[in-house]
């Protein structure tokens, strides 16, 4: 695939998406003209496209799509939700068509060409009741159907036509001599409409005694009512242009129709003459003459003067063949996209892979600048530790600039999901509406690309199990349509994603009894409310009475967790009964470099992220068997690295606490030693080591050593489960005391 077509193919998937969108808010405001036209512009752009790259399968059933929405954009069909599914399905072929250009293969195969066919003739029968001469080739795009002009009934009865087109012709001398007939050009010009008014112009006639039988003195004013386009006017007259006066303008009606094509036109850079004909408003022979004048205007400039040359536009208006709103349409036409031109310059396509790789060495430089620094301090050289210092600055810089680079906001995942809420709600016989917050947050691109499949798992479980039946939700009091919340905003260093529902909430009685009735707990464990909810990210469990398309398999919330946590997150649920749930995903902003505080405990490192750390404290003498302290009046839970990873050796009489938070939580982790802040590149452990209770990674320290990196939700959600636990047996055994 060249450059060409492979700019094509991504450009035209953008164009897809907008288009999509476009159709899933148009159900919404049906009134609203603004995305009409964004969504007929992006049909129009991907048709164009396809043109230029030569592939017409795309053109020709793009084309179609493209008179669709046209009569769409004029009111002559009506917004309605088959209409929306059919175009949506639409868009789902043309982005297989788009595979198929994509793959290098020069047409599609039989399965595919029968559904498109098959969507061509849904089209043609229910949205375009086309004509044959329509289906065989379609109007060019300069060829757009001109609406039926306003009417007005008369005070003494008739109609009186508001708005037509008006031809102005003057025949030449010699029209007669060559054997044209002026009568028989106004009887094929009625073919193709209806001549409201003619006069006749007899000003050029001469006497009597002068005048030529062979001569034609005539001319014509008239006004023209019709469908057919200004090029179609003007080749009625084909036959005598080169010996004739034309000027055919427009009824005003057609201006602004003009000026919104012209705005609709591919965003190349063309001349204005060009852009006027390309939106139908000018025609070639017009343009031809006006630029042979402007020629002539120049070479006529005596000798010694500079030439000034009179603007084409200014020459058209004179002529009277255009209207002067046109011309400055197009001029401002012109502006835009050389604006736009001018901000894409600066703009340059990377390859991910180029994007990962340079991430990757921006890590070994940091890891190197750490080492650099290392040597430094141990040669006791100030002038060498200046310099590293100076040179982990730049580091740093680079490193911030390189991460930013890889940066990319969630709003375009989220907005996926309106075609998923659509169609699974209209599967399901339910009424659905999608909430987007946030869509401006910005998370690693790495990030993004494997929190699709979660996600999709989140929103497809909040709309079969969530969101309740009409019925039910009106016995409830609520209103009928129920909400999908789609949240994102950024906390402490980490992206805090929600999906919120305000449906029937997650059944702790129905969860508890499916987990003893599969084994999962024992029927008298206690277990507090969390832990119960929390059984539903067990693979193969789900408490759907049945197996739908969209869920019920006990799979789902499974492939949510393990997918979360491998991205080094959390996810979290919280619910109540009648009202609706919340499922919180914690992420970090990337998987790559981020700055942590090392510590160390015997001779292990361990790297704490930044961003989680609040504070550090010396250790008090604590009692032992005791795992909390009192923090300024705050109870805090604490736990020891030493004993969690069972690391021997003395320990020392003077021990550290790096107070961390997470999710609104705090706890301690009791280390030996305070080392500093630490540019940490992210090593991921292997798979022997992925059940590492505590551990979230690796990283290289300058000494070629190997610290770990620690997992602070993991640890957080340690302290305090195993609080809560501690906590919820005396509460068990006041409940049993009689």
């Amino acid at each position: 695939m060249d450059e060409l077509t492979s700019t094509f193919v991504n450009e035209s998937r953008d164009q897809l998406v907008a288009m999509e969108d476009g159709l899933l808010r148009l159900e919404q405001n049906p009134d609203d003209a603004d995305n009409l036209k964004a969504i007929f512009r992006a049909a129009h752009t991907i048709k164009g496209g396809s043109g230029v790259v030569e592939c017409h399968f795309i053109e020709a059933f793009t084309h179609k799509v493209e008179n669709v929405l046209d009569k769409l954009r004029n009111g002559e069909i009506p917004v309605s939700g088959e209409l929306s599914t059919v175009m949506l399905e639409c868009c789902d072929h043309i982005g297989t068509l788009l595979d198929v250009l994509a793959a290098g293969r020069p047409q599609p195969d039989a399965e595919v060409q029968a559904r498109g066919d098959a969507l061509l003739l849904t089209l043609s029968k229910q949205f375009l009741d086309s004509h044959p001469e329509t289906d065989a080739g379609g109007a060019r795009d300069n060829e757009l159907p001109v609406e039926h002009n306003s009417e007005l009934e008369a005070s003494g009865g008739g109609v009186v036509n508001t708005d037509a087109w008006h031809i102005s012709i003057r025949f030449g001398p010699a029209v007669l001599r060559n054997g044209m007939d002026p009568l028989a050009f106004l009887q094929y010009l009625s073919s193709l409409g209806e001549i409201i008014a003619i006069t006749t112009l007899a000003d050029g006639m001469p006497v009597a005694a002068q005048m030529d039988p062979e001569c034609c003195y005539l001319g014509f004013e008239i006004r023209f009512q019709t469908r057919a386009s200004k090029v179609q006017i003007e080749q009625v007259f084909e036959f005598v242009r080169e010996d004739c006066a034309l000027r055919i303008l427009p009824p005003h009606s057609k201006i602004s129709e003009y000026i919104q094509l012209i705005n609709e036109l591919p965003e190349d850079k063309m001349r204005l003459g060009e852009i006027l004909v390309r939106s139908g408003a000018l025609t070639q022979a017009e343009l031809d003459a006006g630029l042979s004048l402007q020629k002539q205007a120049a070479t006529a400039t005596p000798a010694g003067v500079t030439p000034q040359r009179t603007p084409i536009g200014d020459i058209l208006v004179d002529q009277k063949v255009v209207h002067k709103e046109l011309v400055e349409a197009a001029a401002n036409r012109q502006t835009v996209v050389s604006e736009k031109k001018a901000v894409e310059a600066r703009m340059v396509r990377v390859h991910a892979d180029k994007l990962d790789q340079l991430i990757d060495l921006v890590g070994e430089m940091v890891i190197a600048g750490a080492g650099a620094n290392l040597l430094a301090q141990r040669s006791g050289q100030s002038d060498l530790m200046e310099s590293t210092s100076v040179l982990l600055r730049l580091v740093e810089d680079i490193r911030d600039s390189a991460l930013q680079l890889r940066m990319v906001q969630i709003g375009d995942t989220f907005n996926r999901f309106n075609r998923v809420i659509r169609d699974s709600s209209r599967e399901m016989g339910k009424s659905i509406d999608l909430v987007i917050t946030g869509a401006e947050t910005e998370l690693d691109k790495s990030v993004v690309e494997k929190l699709g499949d979660p996600l999709m798992h989140l929103v497809r479980n909040a709309i079969d199990h969530g969101i309740e039946a009409a019925a039910l939700r009106a016995e409830r009091g609520k209103p009928e349509n129920g909400t999908v919340q789609l949240n994102a905003y950024h906390d402490s260093g980490s992206i805090v994603i929600e999906v919120i529902d305000d449906g029937g909430g997650l059944p702790r009685d129905k969860i508890r009894a499916k987990a003893i009735d599969k084994g999962l707990i024992d029927a008298g464990a206690t277990l507090s409310d969390q832990e119960i909810t929390n059984l539903i990210f067990e693979a193969g469990f789900s408490t759907a009475d049945q197996v739908t398309n969209i869920s019920g398999r006990g799979v789902g919330m499974d492939v949510v967790r393990r997918n979360i946590q491998s991205l080094r997150g959390s996810v979290e649920v919280s619910t109540r009964e009648g009202q609706g749930s919340t499922f919180t995903v914690r992420l970090p902003l990337t998987l790559a470099i981020i700055d942590g505080f090392l510590t160390g405990v015997g001779k292990a490192a361990y790297v704490v992220p930044l961003e989680s750390v609040v504070e550090c404290i010396e250790l008090a003498e604590i009692p032992a068997g005791r795992n909390y302290l009192n923090l300024r009046g705050e109870v805090l839970p604490f736990v020891r690295l030493r004993e969690l990873f069972e690391i021997g050796g003395e320990v020392p009489a003077r021990q550290n606490v790096v107070i961390v938070h997470y999710a609104g939580r705090k706890a301690g982790l009791v280390v030996d030693v305070l080392l500093g802040e630490f540019q940490t590149v992210i090593k991921p452990l292997g798979v022997l080591f992925r059940h590492l209770r505590g551990i979230g990674g690796s990283t290289i320290l300058g000494s070629g050593e190997v610290a770990l990196i620690l997992d602070v939700p993991a640890l957080v959600g340690l302290v305090g489960s195993s609080e809560e636990r501690r906590l919820a047996a005396p509460r068990r055994e006041t409940a049993l005391t009689p």
